[in-house]
């Protein structure tokens, strides 16, 4: 009799998680663009700026978010990485801006010095953003952005 009960309670609470998982919300992505780079004051041999976020979010539904965390890929070596605490809403069918403080250390940025010196130039720079917004057990978004940067020339051919 105690083994047949414990088996209708299993099957019972199976489906009570099954149908707790088709209730969870159908959303699209988070559409995330890189739209600004500010410089920061940084310590010693490092080198800090502000990367600008703007999120859009195509959904019926607010966006809350408690965080985020970021990395910054160039020409297919890590650059940067940064993290933020702040939180909001990002409303339903609207857009917002998030702006999160990353660190280059000077291994990363000597690397990429390397690794530039092994190409032709500093025009259309591969670069790879990505991240996860924060927002509760269920609700953490990961996102990528990539494109390209074209870096300034040094004039008269140096630095």
């Amino acid at each position: 009799m105690p083994l047949r009960l414990i088996r209708t309670l299993l099957a019972g609470l199976l489906i009570l998680v099954l149908n707790a998982c088709a209730l969870l919300p159908n959303r699209d992505p988070l559409n995330i663009n890189v739209v600004g780079i500010e410089p920061l004051q940084g310590q010693g041999l490092e080198i800090r700026f502000t990367v600008k976020l703007r999120l859009q979010n195509p959904n019926e539904t607010d966006i809350r978010y408690s965080g985020v965390a970021l990395n910054l890929d160039v020409n297919g070596k890590l650059l940067a990485s940064g993290v933020s605490d702040q939180s909001g809403t990002i409303g339903r069918f609207s857009e917002g801006i998030i702006s999160v403080p990353v660190t280059v250390s000077a291994f990363a940025a000597l690397r990429q010095a390397v690794g530039l010196s092994e190409t032709q130039g500093l025009d259309n720079l591969p670069y790879v953003l990505h991240g996860k917004l924060a927002g509760g057990v269920f609700g953490t978004m990961r996102f990528s952005d990539s494109g390209t940067l074209n870096l300034p020339q040094p004039a008269n051919g140096s630095w």
